[in-house]
């Protein structure tokens, strides 16, 4: 009898391991070919990017309640005509994002953090909510998933707001760099997004950096904030990311102006998120 037990114990403490191994494996497995495909994709965008936006951050220490001096951009590029592989309607694009959209249609833009490891394209499906939850840019499957913007919001008009999600990755891609801001200094160091869609180029600056949960009935639910009906809604949406900050990073907004939420996983709480609002500026 002490046999037979001793015997299955080791069984299912063999078939633990091997599970376990196996699913390290899978994920660093993924982790290259994640890396692998994004790092191709930032390629094709740098070789057909004409004039790629340059940030000019401060040289000097930025002292508190000061906010940063406004990037300098570079003037964007004349559009070219593409075919949308699907449709067969042609589409004006800005160059970097002629190959890019061929490749996949459901690209609405690129996301860039400078001085952090979010460098990525933004995908877009209103038809089908979080189909890149669990998909890469060629929709197949994979637990990074892709950056992806959310189905209501328009993000060329643009929308009042417009969210973004992306993983929390423990390899450190994806969305993993935004839980540093949980530090001023680091948005000090990096305090602009970079947004830029099919056919303009745009950048934001950190205006709120928080924590929430997105249990029902819980939490501020920053997500479904896409545009305001009054001005009241606007300043209602903006009082409520500062009050919930983690530091007052010196930057407002007010009605008219157009925001980005950054969102991602936060596992300090239950069902956590992790949330970074930027103002367009340019």
């Amino acid at each position: 009898m002490k046999k037979v037990l001793f015997w299955t114990v080791m069984a299912v403490l063999a078939a633990v391991f091997l599970y376990s191994a196996w699913s390290l494996g899978s994920y660093l497995v993924e982790s290259v070919r994640n890396s692998n495909t994004y790092g191709d994709l930032q390629e094709i965008l740098e070789q057909n990017r004409p004039s790629r936006p340059a940030v000019t951050q401060p040289t000097a220490p930025v002292p508190d309640e000061t906010v940063p001096t406004q990037p300098v951009l570079d003037e964007p590029g004349e559009l070219v005509t593409v075919t949308d592989p699907d449709t067969g309607l042609q589409v004006q694009v800005l160059p970097e994002f002629e190959k890019l959209y061929a490749l996949n249609n459901d690209l609405v833009g690129w996301i860039e953090i400078p001085g952090t490891n979010v460098c990525y394209p933004v995908v877009q499906t209103p038809e089908s909510p979080d189909y890149y939850l669990r998909r890469d840019f060629y929709g197949d499957h994979a637990t990074h998933g892709c950056i992806y913007a959310k189905e209501e919001c328009d993000v060329f008009a643009p929308s009042d707001n417009v969210t973004v999600y992306g993983h929390r990755m423990h390899d450190g891609s994806m969305f993993y760099d935004l839980l540093r801001y949980k530090d001023k200094s680091y948005f000090e160091d990096n305090p602009y997004v970079l947004f830029d869609h099919l056919t303009q180029r745009h950048t934001y600056q950190i205006l709120a950096v928080f924590q929430t949960t997105a249990s029902v009935g819980q939490g501020f639910r920053y997500q479904a904030f896409v545009d305001a009906q009054t001005e009241a809604d606007f300043d209602n949406f903006v009082d409520t990311c500062k009050a919930l900050a983690y530091y007052d990073t010196g930057v407002d907004a007010s009605y008219g102006d157009k925001l980005i939420t950054l969102s991602t996983c936060d596992y300090e709480i239950e069902n956590g998120r992790f949330v970074v609002v930027a103002k367009r500026i340019a």
